[in-house]
């Protein structure tokens, strides 16, 4: 996620301090009780103009600098304080995730309280409020909101709106602090099975035979130009006679992941609903292959991932996945297919695309 610099709550950067783009984001607005109290506030003024009692313009003095006095206070404790964004490691789509958000009260002598922080996209909150009730002077609190995606891609979270409504509970003070952050979504990823491998002489799968590399086989005595590392000295000590790790032979393991990301002109809901499914299979079986030790691949229209293995290069394959756009039909595939590997070709459901690569070990077709 691209960091920025923390804002202030008055919307203002480093360096600057227009006070009149700090006056276009304040927002006032009365709340039921508000309403109520200023709506007596209007009767007592009137009835104290129309009589000239003393009694009610000590009344109407009394409500008008609570007024007053809820106005300066909600200000300063919106002044001087600052938020910045902490999401986890990785977002997929679909999962529930929680976005830590940290404020810190940036005033020396002056505490904030009862501040609600509304992250914003598009201007619109993205999820519930998150509360404040006390930060010192010069602290800084945590807390968090749960939200879920439920699409794949890059979304910019364009700031914070953050209100109060201290002390009494008449008027809801906002205001906006920009601060623009990307977060990439990554397509869900589900238990699936492995497609089973396609039949070779040499497949990735043991052959059931000694071999100096490939999974643990057994234990067996040393004999004479053993490699001394493969040495069991657990087993050696407990026996009292030199016993050696044996493994499995077995080939290089490598699988090729092809989605077709193309929708035809004017593609309903359905379809694009079909492909996102697509793309989130073809996730799901990279996570398969990778985790069992696979060299895995990705192939689409316009791009791919070239061979690599490991949770880093999981994480590039859900990158580019999750970055993946629609193309039409007669953009061709990027790669090459080695018929050497297991191939898998992943369709969205109830696509009739052309131009699909010939010599696919298996097609699936997305739920």
């Amino acid at each position: 996620m691209a960091r920025k610099n923390k804002r202030d709550a008055a919307g203002n950067g480093p360096g600057k301090t227009d006070k009149d783009s700090r006056r276009k984001r304040r927002r006032l607005k009365l709340t039921r009780e508000g309403k109520y109290f200023v709506f007596i506030t209007i009767a007592v003024g009137l009835a104290a103009i129309n009589t000239g009692n003393n009694l009610l313009y000590l009344v109407l003095g009394w409500l008008l600098s609570v007024i007053v006095a809820s106005g300066l206070m909600s200000d300063a404790s919106l002044r001087k304080i600052s938020l910045d964004r902490r999401p986890p490691p990785r977002v997929h789509a679909t999962v529930p995730f929680l976005m830590e958000l940290i404020l810190e009260n940036g005033k020396k002598y002056l505490s904030s309280f009862s501040v609600e922080v509304e992250d914003l996209v598009a201007g619109k909150p993205i999820d519930k409020k998150c509360y404040f009730l006390k930060v010192p002077p010069g602290r800084t609190q945590r807390t968090s909101y749960r939200h879920t995606f439920s699409r794949r891609g890059l979304y910019k979270l364009d700031g914070f709106r953050v209100g109060s409504k201290f002390p009494f509970a008449l008027f809801l003070k906002t205001r906006h602090l920009q601060a623009t952050d990307e977060l990439l979504v990554l397509p869900a990823v589900r238990p699936v099975p492995q497609p089973p491998p396609r039949a070779r002489n040499l497949g990735e799968a043991a052959v059931n035979q000694a071999g100096r590399y490939g999974d643990f086989f057994g234990l067996r005595e040393y004999r004479e130009g053993d490699d001394r590392r493969d040495v069991h000295w657990r087993s050696t000590a407990r026996t009292g006679r030199t016993m050696v790790r044996e493994y499995e032979q077995e080939a290089q393991r490598r699988a090729t992941i092809v989605v077709d990301n193309a929708l035809p002109m004017g593609a309903g809901p359905a379809l694009v609903d079909a492909l996102e499914e697509a793309v989130s299979l073809a996730a799901s079986l990279a996570n398969t292959y990778i985790s069992r030790g696979y060299t895995v691949s990705v192939v689409a229209r316009g791009g791919h991932v070239p061979l690599g293995a490991g949770p880093n290069h999981l994480v590039r394959v859900l990158k580019f996945l999750a970055l993946l756009p629609t193309t039409e039909d007669d953009e061709p595939f990027s790669g090459t297919l080695d018929p050497a590997t297991d191939t898998v070709m992943v369709v969205p459901r109830g696509a009739q695309n052309e131009g699909l690569p010939t010599g696919i070990g298996h097609v699936m077709e997305a739920p």
